[in-house]
């Protein structure tokens, strides 16, 4: 059993090493990454998720047992690492949310998506999307709301607020969930050859994302002081995936559909938009960057234990 959820599993961290080795063998030039990941992260994702809302059945996959198994890890394992950044690390308190942030964020849709496709085909991934398509916003929002009680300095945080919510509404990811609810939601067929055209750059996204993350990860560096990432690897990698299974499979009880969706993308290391959030607040950049580095790598035996989990638990 673990050797073939091994084998599930390593395709993804094939393709993220050879975007990895390629960059810093200079095969492929930083600026090439820049350009694959504003081609995945503008075009390529948003006309996935778009056409993953399209055909999304809303009644079905919003499930509040769901929702509520993801997003209550996530906020205990926010408030972990914020905690544990400022009692154990003696952190400031800004630089101890801006920690307690990577805790938060997973890496779902560079990560998340790729590993459960993989693992259990294109069709078990339409639980994933409802978590995914509230995702940033959620975390964005309780970052900053908790970032700005906790620090004295800066801008308030209705200016803030409005900083975000400009960013993100201007992000190709947003743009493409909010035009799918609003197709989904208006029953606005879409004609077929502007489907498979959005279906040729969808299949290109997540190989493409793959590799493009390993190029982005040679400018990330593990630091000296690995306490804190050590101790968000425990949260995200291990604490955040089994309360989602505590509370999808044993509180719950939902379809194993929605325990795979809830356990997987709990599971996956913190993504990119920590360092973002970190250097939104010029806060604990370093940490930020470390964690994403350590759990990536960690990942890959910490994924194949939570399927090998759900393969028990199915």
């Amino acid at each position: 059993m673990i050797g073939i959820i091994v084998l599930v599993v390593l395709p993804v961290f094939l393709v993220i090493g050879a975007g990895y080795t390629a960059t810093r063998t200079g095969f492929f030039s930083s600026s090439a990454v820049d350009g694959l990941m504003v081609f995945t992260q503008n075009f390529a994702i948003p006309c996935l998720l778009f056409l993953a809302l399209v055909d999304l059945d809303l009644a079905k996959v919003f499930n509040p047992g769901l929702l509520i198994s993801f997003y209550a890890g996530a906020t205990i394992c926010f408030a972990l690492g914020t905690l544990g950044a400022r009692l154990l690390f003696h952190r400031r308190p800004g630089e101890a949310v801006a920690v307690g942030f990577s805790a938060l964020f997973s890496n779902s849709v560079l990560l998340g998506l790729p590993i459960m496709q993989h693992a259990y085909g294109a069709g078990a991934l339409s639980p994933s999307f409802a978590i995914i398509s509230i995702h940033a916003p959620f975390c964005y929002f309780l970052g900053i709301t908790v970032m700005e009680f906790a620090r004295a300095d800066g801008r308030g945080l209705l200016s803030t607020l409005r900083s975000v919510l400009r960013a993100m509404f201007r992000s190709g990811l947003m743009v493409g969930l909010a035009l799918g609810f609003i197709v989904n939601l208006s029953g606005i067929a879409l004609p077929g050859p502007l489907r498979a055209a959005l279906e040729m750059v969808a299949d290109a996204a997540l190989p493409a994302a793959l590799f493009g993350l390993g190029g982005v990860m040679t400018r990330y560096a593990i630091h000296a002081n690995l306490g804190e990432s050590a101790m968000i690897a425990v949260l995200s990698l291990g604490l955040h995936p089994a309360i989602a299974y505590t509370l999808s499979h044993l509180v719950f009880d939902l379809p194993m559909e929605f325990v795979r969706a809830a356990v997987v993308t709990a599971a996956m290391a913190p993504g990119v938009n920590t360092y973002v959030f970190a250097s939104l607040y010029n806060r604990a950049q370093a940490q930020a960057a470390s964690s994403i580095v350590l759990c990536t790598g960690l990942l890959v035996v910490t994924a194949a234990f939570w399927l090998s989990v759900l393969g028990g638990a199915g």
